[in-house]
């Protein structure tokens, strides 16, 4: 796992499309445009959350593992009844940034023909010739879809227990 994570995070998202959509065909593995936006995505997310995950878990102090452990409780019930619970709050904030990257870097994924707000975009501009107009509206779609995701983060942020 931790391979797997070093590589993604340090390689650029654009590269793990282009691996995902030229190069998996090549060891027979076929995705049409669409999957393999969502396979690079999903495999390129799934590394950064499993650090906000791990960077979570591990700053509960040491002491209610090692309590769990002495009532006689296994790891997966200390993880999901102990551990989880107090380092969810503390995760929300890195979850809500990997969420907004997310819908940001989908963007990416025009480049290999995923019809996507972006695409759609530049489909509009090829038909009435306006990039700055239609980009600007792009670019307050965005912002407005982040805003409201920051937003939803941060009232459940709030709702949360703090422990």
């Amino acid at each position: 796992v931790a391979a797997y994570v070093d590589f993604i995070r340090g390689t650029p998202l654009l590269i793990q499309i282009f691996l995902v959509f030229f190069a998996l065909p090549i060891l027979g593995i076929r995705f049409d445009e669409f999957w393999a936006g969502v396979v690079a995505l999903s495999l390129n997310s799934a590394a950064f959350v499993a650090e906000v995950v791990r960077g979570g878990v591990g700053s509960i102090e040491r002491g209610q593992s090692e309590a769990a452990t002495a009532i006689g409780m296994r790891h997966r019930q200390i993880l999901v009844h102990i551990l989880l619970p107090q380092a969810y709050r503390q995760m929300v904030p890195p979850l809500t940034n990997e969420l907004i990257s997310l819908v940001k870097n989908s963007s990416l994924l025009s480049v290999i023909s995923v019809y996507e707000l972006t695409r759609a975009g530049q489909a509009i501009i090829s038909v009435h010739f306006v990039p700055f107009e239609i980009f600007t509206l792009l670019a307050l779609y965005y912002y407005v879809l982040i805003k409201a995701l920051s937003w939803l983060s941060g009232r459940l942020e709030r709702k949360l227990p703090t422990w």
